[in-house]
């Protein structure tokens, strides 16, 4: 009869043998490479000591040789102090695939967040479903992406890419809503190279399919980093820019007085004279916040809108902005769906909106009618009308055309609509204008010498009158015309205006986003 001191040391050497599980094969190859085990990448994250692990002597039923975990670690801890639940894949067990007690502990601890309330991590390094378990693989992730679901704008979802994942391990992580890929270690997609061979005869490699650069170009990734430890940074930056739940308040910082940010010269000489010349609105971006600190999402997809995280008297806010130096700052089809996304992030946890307008227009050309942009432009417009948040609109430069209006405009549920002198809003820029409403006349001109004096005369007199600012803050469409320099201490006083904004749709179950 077994005492209770050996029954003791049968747990200890249990919990033992469930610490690293793999193969002495599979560790081997793991610690060769230089990688992480899952128990030490979850500590690396979390706050010192206080991770608490779940389902660690979990098995696969029916199995006389499962091994312990099942290929993931799952549990709960807290990041600066407040509760997160977290999984990591382990790749050295069943080469991370997932499995029926796979799938049950995370959505074990999926369910825990959901009561709790509270953001799920997943650290992502998976070889797709468990092939020998057929159905039942599949099942288990349905179940993880059900969960996602009630998840989904409740509480902060984010992946954190590791490693190679395949087939249905793409899809949890683009489900949620931030995907932080380490460069030269992840990679994503749906089909293999090999399988892709087999079926279709194409030739590629994995790195070329779903490296994290690759995947950041297709929109599939928020962040690339250049190692583990800088992923888990941006989490934690993340995170301290998000609420638990949408029913909390996001995180307060330390934020400069209302004297410090009055009146900063610096911004009276940052837009060019040139009213073409590029700058990089990132620079801009940094000056009009509380700190130079943004976190910048989807930064090498569609960089002619940028989309970041920052601060703004203490608080967090969502910048949505313009970038001329890429496409001289036009919305092409990406960068609309890039904002819209961004947006309904931002509204989901109460993060007000400040757009940072300076932009010609929509992307004209054939290739962008082609790849949509009439429904991906329309999905931009119909996110911003529907977020509740607080927006605030500060045009600095160029606000023409649809772009305009969806850029934070008082007609399309703008809150608050700002200007600097340097604005110019009009239904299109001087150039095509001046082909618009004086063609004829130029093309009777006689010399093509006279056609350029004219025209350029035409230009003068519409950036003269036509695009003026004051044109629209006469007509009301502008809350006020400010200096740059006061800029900082207007955006934070309109923040507090709108704090207590309370606004709420029509009695539907849902609207329908554009196609």
């Amino acid at each position: 009869m077994a005492t209770t001191a050996d029954k003791l040391a049968d747990l200890r050497a249990r919990l033992d043998k469930a610490r690293d599980p793999g193969s002495e094969r599979a560790r081997k190859k793991r610690d060769d490479a230089g990688r992480s085990t899952p128990r030490q990448r979850i500590d690396a994250l979390l706050d010192e000591g206080s991770f608490v692990e779940t389902g660690a002597l979990g098995k696969t039923p029916g199995d006389p040789d499962a091994i312990y975990s099942d290929g993931v670690v799952t549990g709960y801890g807290r990041i600066n102090g407040r509760p997160v639940c977290i999984y990591a894949h382990d790749k050295t067990v069943y080469g991370g695939s997932v499995g029926v007690t796979f799938g049950k502990k995370v959505t074990g601890v999926m369910d825990m967040a959901i009561k709790i309330g509270c953001p799920v991590i997943g650290i992502q390094d998976s070889g797709g479903a468990r092939i020998q378990d057929a159905v039942t693989s599949l099942a288990m992730y349905s179940e993880i992406a059900r969960r996602q679901m009630p998840l989904s704008g409740r509480s902060p979802q984010i992946s954190i890419m590791m490693g190679k994942s395949a087939g249905g391990a793409v899809y949890a992580p683009v489900t949620t809503d931030f995907v932080i890929a380490v460069d030269e270690e992840a990679e994503m997609y749906v089909t293999g190279p090999n399988v892709i061979k087999e079926v279709t005869g194409e030739e590629v490699t994995s790195a070329e399919l779903g490296s994290a650069r690759q995947q950041e170009l297709n929109g599939n990734v928020s962040a690339v980093v250049a190692s583990e430890d800088d992923a888990f940074d941006v989490v934690r930056d993340l995170l301290d820019h998000l609420p638990l739940t949408c029913f909390d308040p996001a995180p307060l910082a330390d934020a400069p007085s209302d004297a410090d940010v009055a009146d900063d010269a610096d911004l009276d000489e940052f837009m060019p004279d040139d009213t073409n010349a590029g700058y990089d609105m990132l620079d801009l971006l940094t000056q009009l916040g509380d700190d130079d600190e943004l976190i910048e999402l989807q930064e090498n997809f569609a960089p002619n809108m940028i989309t970041a995280f920052g601060r703004i008297d203490g608080k967090a806010v969502g910048f949505v902005a313009n970038n001329p130096l890429h496409l001289a700052g036009c919305i092409d089809a990406d960068a609309a769906d890039k904002g819209a996304r961004f947006i309904r992030i931002c509204d989901a946890y109460n993060i007000p909106l400040i757009f940072v307008v300076d932009t010609p227009g929509y992307l004209p050309g054939v290739e962008q009618e082609k790849v949509g942009l009439i429904h991906r432009g329309a999905k931009f417009a119909f996110s911003v009308v529907e977020a509740t948040v607080p927006k605030i609109s500060l045009i600095v430069r160029k606000a023409y055309g649809g772009a305009y209006a969806v850029m934070g405009s008082k007609n399309l549920s703008g809150d608050i609509n700002l200007a600097w002198p340097s604005a110019q809003i009009a239904v299109m820029g001087s150039a095509a204008a001046a082909v618009m409403i004086a063609g004829r006349q130029l093309d009777a001109a006689p010399t093509p010498e006279a056609r350029e004096m004219q025209k350029k005369m035409f230009m003068d007199f519409y950036d003269e009158t036509m695009t003026s600012p004051y044109v629209a803050a006469e007509r009301g469409y502008l809350d006020a015309m400010i200096r740059p320099g006061e800029s900082r201490l207007a955006l934070r006083q309109a923040l507090r205006q709108l704090e207590g904004k309370n606004t709420s749709d029509l009695p539907k179950k849902h609207p329908i986003a554009p196609m």
